[in-house]
């Protein structure tokens, strides 16, 4: 298999992310700047490929459940992020999440092990660029996990040398807390995942993982209630206020999914291309196999393209996955699936506290 090289140079990814944000770019240099953007986000595929494995790996001989994942980061969220990052100088090149892995594991034991497996690792070839241990240190809106950035470098692909990698090593429940955050701003169409949502969105979700957090015995979020009956009595006066349960049982009933699979096929799949229609709420996934990456990709890039000209409202990723299982675990948002979240918030009231809150 082929995979993408990188054609253009640092300044012209930078320069291409600068056309893309700016309000006074003609359609011409939007073109351009699309097609050095797609080669500069494909061009970490390989990088992207070589890290997956191995995380895949060691993770897998920590614990046979956890799931591993991988993919390069979307267009959308490229360029949101460079027009909230203007005031820091933010350019697309320095990017360090273009190509991201993650592990999710059952236990802090557990994603304590692997980060420390990697904390020690001397066999690696790549620089640890930065590190970030959100779970000691929980960012503000509640986000935990744990981040390593590696800067690629290889013997024999000199030419992927320096592009940025990221891991992202959390535990089921963080997970679910996550992916439950990036479900509400699908049917809500806010952002809280980037901090400019509904206050009580907002703070509920905050609570909520100084919550999880009480449940791991770890360090709970900022300026959250180190009372536990104080957080827990906060939690539910915003559960009942914003009707949590009763919506996410109704976005789960209208969503509707496609699946464009080659039935029988005695390959297994290896890539999904999810595309989530943010007003019809349907979910159209198509699979491909290994030796079809490449493709994937490209498909990935002309959706994508067609999206952004178009101005179409919806949310596309090309992720890995071993199974179809495993996929609606690694990414449940895409298939508006809160079910988790909801059980573990009810499992950290003992009870399922939010009853006033169901259809009668």
């Amino acid at each position: 298999m082929e995979w993408t090289k990188l054609n253009c140079s640092k300044n012209q990814v930078n320069k291409a992310g600068d056309v893309l944000i700016s309000s006074g770019s003609s359609q011409e240099e939007l073109n351009s700047a699309i097609d050095v953007l797609t080669n500069w986000r494909s061009s970490h595929s390989f990088p992207l490929h070589t890290f997956a494995v191995r995380l895949k790996r060691v993770s897998k001989q920590i614990d046979s459940s956890a799931i591993v994942t991988r993919r390069l980061k979307r267009v959308s969220s490229i360029l949101n992020k460079l027009k909230r990052d203007q005031t820091s100088k933010m350019k697309m090149s320095r990017m360090q999440d273009v190509g991201g892995c993650r592990s999710v594991l059952p236990s802090i034991d557990k994603v304590n092990k692997l980060v420390e497996l990697y904390e020690k690792s001397r066999g690696l070839k790549h620089k640890l660029s930065n590190k970030k241990d959100y779970i000691k240190n929980p960012k503000p809106d509640g986000y935990r996990s744990f981040h390593l950035v590696y800067k690629y470098y290889s013997d024999k692909s000199k030419e992927y040398d320096g592009l940025l990698i990221e891991i992202q090593i959390r535990t089921n429940l963080q997970h679910y807390w996550a992916t439950a955050v990036e479900t509400v701003d699908h049917f809500t169409r806010q952002a809280i995942k980037s901090n400019e949502g509904e206050k009580e969105w907002m703070d509920f979700f905050k609570l909520v993982s100084s919550a999880f957090a009480n449940m791991e015995k770890t360090s709970a979020v900022p300026n959250t209630p180190t009372d536990k009956n104080e957080l827990r009595k906060q939690i539910q006066v915003l559960a009942k206020q914003l009707k949590v349960v009763r919506k996410m049982n109704e976005w789960a009933k209208i969503h509707k999914i496609i699946e464009n699979f080659e039935k029988g096929a005695k390959e297994k799949f290896d890539f999904y291309l999810l595309n989530l229609d943010l007003t019809t709420k349907e979910l159209k996934i198509s699979a491909y196999r290994k030796s079809q990456e490449e493709f994937a990709n490209s498909e990935y890039s002309k959706l994508e393209e067609r999206m952004l000209k178009d101005k179409e409202d919806k949310d596309i990723v090309l992720v890995s996955a071993d199974t179809t299982k495993e996929l609606r675990k690694a990414y449940p948002n895409y298939f508006l699936d809160t079910k988790e979240f909801v059980n573990k918030l009810s499992e950290y009231f003992k009870e399922s506290v939010f009853e006033n809150d169901k259809e009668k």
